[in-house]
């Protein structure tokens, strides 16, 4: 088993501030084993409900029958498929001196995001668990970390076959089963092709209404598909930065696959020479780094950026913490140069710092304000980054 204590830590904090914690991320990505890693280091009672398991649903028949005994720790996955839950934890929690704790694992869909904010306001906490990081597999790893994506399974799977049929049957479920149990009334095959199509502009900044004539529909029914995959956390909407400049700055998003995994299974590549020979690979490796810089920071969604001119200057990443801005750059090459966008993103943007990420060895200055850093050295070299 992989460590992933970070995530470990944040959790067993907020359960002791919050009498009820949500756990989110996406299908299969290690939610229900974090917690039981969880239940392990509990001290007290601590009960298990899978709304998944006709058993668990028949217990919770009565939701205040079965609950509102509860001591330690009730741990209630799935929740998203019961959403009536929401209004008894919220009055289980306002009980006079309290003691219980509800940990709620759902697969981020729009009904467990409404109903629990709705019912649970003030109440409840919120925590994303991603995919397999390189902070949790190792620096050494990161070749089959891109290939095969963070999801468990498919990162440890024997093969670079089994690896990429688990991933296959996960696309297959997911838009069969899971969108479906969701409450979305979209075909599957309609979503498959969509997704087929995302994996084409991954990186690239979104044009609504050029999707939508490629698909037949309309630019509203695009976002609404789109909205599909980013509240189910395999798509990252990342929003442009706007300054005030003078210049044309550019006002749609940019999106990105997640996972690098099912961007690799949705473009048919299964092993790494495959994947070093599609005219995706750059793009590919760009989204796997990002991600990996976010990770690294603890960056949140709202603090997470590009930057582009209609003149061409761009800048791959912005995190904005405050008043301190610092860009990132990724280059799939071995030895990348300072370039005419990275001095425009600076003195345009006032940046502190640019890094350039890339696939060589070595760390080196480009100019006083922008290093180039290795991957290889991602997990080591930032002691000055936000």
């Amino acid at each position: 088993m992989i460590a992933r204590n970070e995530h470990l830590d944040t959790l067993i904090a907020l359960l002791g501030d919050f009498p009820v914690v949500g756990l989110i991320g996406a299908r299969q990505v290690g939610k229900t084993t974090m917690a039981h890693e969880i239940a392990s280091r509990w001290e007290g009672d601590v009960s298990f409900y899978d709304l998944e398991d006709p058993a668990s649903m028949a217990r919770l028949a009565d939701p205040m029958l079965a609950l509102g005994g509860a001591q330690g720790l009730v741990v209630i996955d799935e929740v998203q498929r019961s959403p009536d839950l929401f209004p008894v934890l919220r009055v289980l929690v306002d009980r006079p001196k309290t003691t219980v704790r509800f940990l709620v694992l759902g697969s981020a869909s729009p009904v467990l995001l409404r109903q629990s904010s709705e019912s649970l306001a003030g109440r409840i906490a919120y925590h994303e668990l991603p995919g397999f990081s390189l902070g949790e597999i190792g620096i050494d790893h990161a070749d089959r970390l891109w290939l095969r994506g963070g999801f468990p399974r498919s990162f440890l799977a024997r093969t670079e076959r089994s690896s990429m049929e688990w991933r296959r049957q996960f696309i297959r479920t997911f838009l069969e089963r899971d969108i479906p149990q969701l409450g979305i009334r979209i075909p599957a095959e309609t979503l498959r092709r969509f997704w087929s199509m995302l994996a084409h502009w991954h990186g690239q900044v979104f044009n609504y209404s050029e999707l939508g004539r490629s698909l037949g529909v309309s630019d509203t029914r695009v976002r609404g598909y789109l909205d599909v995959f980013t509240s189910t956390y395999l798509v990252r909407r990342l929003l442009p930065w706007h300054a005030n400049l003078k210049k044309r700055q550019v006002k749609m998003p940019k999106v990105y696959l997640t996972d690098p995994g099912l961007l690799h299974a949705l473009l048919g590549q299964e092993t790494q020479e495959e994947l070093e020979g599609h005219p995706k690979v750059g793009a590919s490796f760009e989204g796997f780094v990002l991600d990996q810089v976010i990770a690294r920071f603890g960056a949140r969604p709202e603090e997470c950026f590009f930057w582009a001119t209609h003149g061409g200057a761009e800048l791959d990443l912005l995190v904005v913490r405050g008043n301190r801005l610092v860009g990132f750059e990724v280059k799939r090459t071995t030895a990348p140069r300072r370039t005419r966008s990275m001095a425009t993103a600076l003195s345009d943007l006032n940046l502190e710092h640019i890094y350039v990420l890339h696939a060589g060895t070595e760390r080196y200055p480009l100019s006083k304000e922008i290093t180039a850093v290795p991957l290889t050295q991602l997990l080591t070299s930032f002691p000055e980054c936000p």
